[in-house]
């Protein structure tokens, strides 16, 4: 231990997570440090005179005054490279699946890297020996699973240098030098990088591009781009695991990171035995093989719940910098401010609203600003996004607390969920009113590039179905439906279908999980179609109570299932049959 750590301290206080040091030597803000015989892991988080505080990340329970510290000179970093995909870590980067043969509970001190094994990977070179190389250069592609190409790069925070030598293709353990440079320099397929610290790129991008999360309510009405940042805040119940599962699962991004961030152990549980029996709907292979799991559940010591979401961060960024997609779903961000609160009373720091930590916001915004859209650095030229949908977990539902605010400032896209439609079991129970997006104008030249200039129109016709819905049952409150003309009644019935239909998603229904945005479109014209076939019959004297009888919502639910063509084809003779039930109508009542 003593060989790669240099420094010294010992332990004169213990407040849970949080330890006091005596040092002999200076330490630095976030160094890592091994604390007691046991070298439990832990992080520099104050430095005073003759002392410095310590963050833990393991149980401190039997740790006792006068027990060694000693510091490594370092910051808390994480290896990157080929075995991340398909892995599961705790919060501070160890495999979970490698600790876990040890027993049910995690062992105290346990020091391993987030790529372990004697697995070797086909490694093929990109570069030849008298290259000029970069930061960020690309110097071979590693087969790292069968539907993924990972790219082996020159480490972003080293200098230019000549390659010397260059490893033949063939297959390699991550850690063995595939290119050795003029000045002595090695590079293996394995680079460290420190969590914290943001990842540098050449240029950021604008947002041009939607993330296509496959949810007829999220793609339509509150889009996101790749690179942008979303919160889905709700109260227990309310679906954000679920919801965020499904995006996981049907989103258009090239690389999942699920950071389970101090959620029960149950909802982990879950993901941890669902996600390796999913099958990857682009592929056709598992969706582990492009999906990193980092599991830091509530029983897990809560330091490590607020190191967590960097270490997701720092892994996203790894793989932007390839060039590729990146989506991390951090679940939830409430329990990694909580940690930040507990933290900070056991440091005796001045309390913000609600007990939180006065610096919540700051520390949020150098988590949020790591995402968007970038041109890597190096060669060749490529491009990729982070794009961060966070959980908001707050007390009672209130969307005014603290971490909610502050995330509604760092993000573009605002997906609201309602308990009042869990209930209903409307689900994803995203309230439409209060959910918003800042995204539209920039993602417009997408959609109706993609979709056609006919897009919009249908988009606004399905907020003023909505609009008028809420108007309508603010009157029928004082007149009755009774009360209401023809057509009114009409447009209740039919924002109720528009509502269960076009609103509401089975999550484990093949059909209905995931919806494309064509399929989205062509639904939404089926709906405006029949819509104005009824108001048309309505207006020429036939009457709601007779319209409505039709089996209108099983109809349409079968239409709904099927694929754009199909639908368009048997949606056509659908309305052609309504409307001939329509004229047979009027004949009766003339």
């Amino acid at each position: 231990m003593t060989e790669r750590m240099n420094k010294e301290g010992t332990v004169i206080g213990v407040s849970g997570p949080v330890v006091t040091v005596r040092t002999e030597v200076p330490a630095s803000m976030f160094e890592v440090a091994r604390v007691g015989e046991e070298g439990l892991l832990g992080e520099v988080i104050r430095v005073d005179e003759f002392s410095v505080r310590i963050q833990v990340y393991e149980d401190t329970n039997g740790l006792a005054s006068g027990a060694p510290v000693f510091f490594e000179n370092d910051l808390l970093s994480v290896d990157l490279g080929p075995g991340l995909l398909g892995g599961v870590f705790d919060g501070i980067g160890r495999p979970l699946g490698v600790l876990g043969k040890e027993g049910i509970f995690l062992p105290k001190g346990a020091r391993l890297e987030s790529i372990t094994g004697s697995r070797t990977f086909p490694f093929t070179p990109s570069v030849s020996p008298g290259d000029t190389l970069s930061p960020g250069d690309i110097i071979g592609t590693v087969g790292e699973n069968p539907t993924f190409r990972h790219l082996v790069m020159v480490p972003a925070d080293q200098k230019d240098g000549r390659a010397a030598w260059c490893a033949p293709e063939g297959e390699y353990l991550p850690r063995e030098t595939v290119v050795r440079l003029e000045d002595g320099r090695e590079f293996s397929m394995v680079q460290r990088w420190r969590v914290r610290i943001p990842r540098p790129v050449q240029e950021r991008l604008p947002f041009e591009i939607p993330l296509i999360t496959g949810q007829r309510i999220l793609d339509t009405l509150f889009p996101i781009p790749l690179g942008g940042a979303a919160v889905l805040p709700g109260g227990f119940g309310t679906g954000k695991t679920v919801t965020q599962q499904s995006l996981a699962k049907w989103s258009s991004a090239d690389l999942i990171i699920y950071i389970g961030c101090g959620e029960r152990g149950n909802e982990m549980t879950e993901v941890l035995e669902e996600f390796p029996g999913l099958i990857d709907p682009v592929s056709g292979g598992p969706l582990m093989d492009r999906t990193i799991l980092i599991a830091n559940t509530s029983n897990m010591p809560v330091a490590a719940r607020e190191a967590s979401i960097y270490l997701g961060m720092a892994m996203g960024e790894f793989f932007r910098d390839m060039g590729y997609n990146v989506a991390i779903m951090a679940d939830s961000t409430s329990r990694w401010a909580e940690a930040l609160r507990e933290i900070g009373g056991r440091l005796e720091e001045m309390p913000g609203e609600e007990g939180y930590p006065a610096y919540l916001g700051s520390r949020l915004a150098q988590y949020y600003e790591r995402a968007g859209r970038a041109r890597a650095l190096g060669s060749p030229s490529r491009n990729g996004s982070i794009t961060v949908v966070n959980a908001v977990s707050p007390a009672g539902g209130d969307f005014s607390e603290p971490v909610t605010q502050a995330s509604l400032r760092m993000s573009g896209a605002f997906w609201a969920l309602d308990k009042s439609l869990a209930q209903q079991r409307h689900f994803p129970a995203i309230n439409w009113s209060q959910s918003y997006t800042l995204y539209d104008e920039m993602l417009a030249p997408w959609f109706r590039e993609n979709l056609g200039e006919d897009w919009f129109p249908l988009r606004e016709y399905l907020k003023s179905m909505l609009e008028k819905e809420q108007s309508l049952l603010d009157l029928v409150q004082l007149v009755g439906r009774d009360g209401l003309s023809e057509e009114d009644k009409w447009i209740l019935f039919m924002a109720e279908l528009v509502r269960v239909l076009f609103l509401q998603q089975n999550a484990f229904a093949p059909e209905d999980a995931s919806y494309s945005p064509e399929l989205q479109k062509a639904f939404l014209e089926l709906l405006g179609n029949f819509d104005t076939t009824v108001r048309r019959g309505l207006a020429r004297g036939a009457v709601f109570e007779q319209v409505s009888a039709f089996p209108h919502r099983a109809d349409l639910l079968n239409l709904r299932g099927l694929g754009r063509d199909e639908m368009k084809t048997r949606g056509t003779q659908w309305l052609n049959r309504l409307a001939s039930k329509m004229e047979e109508i009027e004949v009766v009542l003339q």
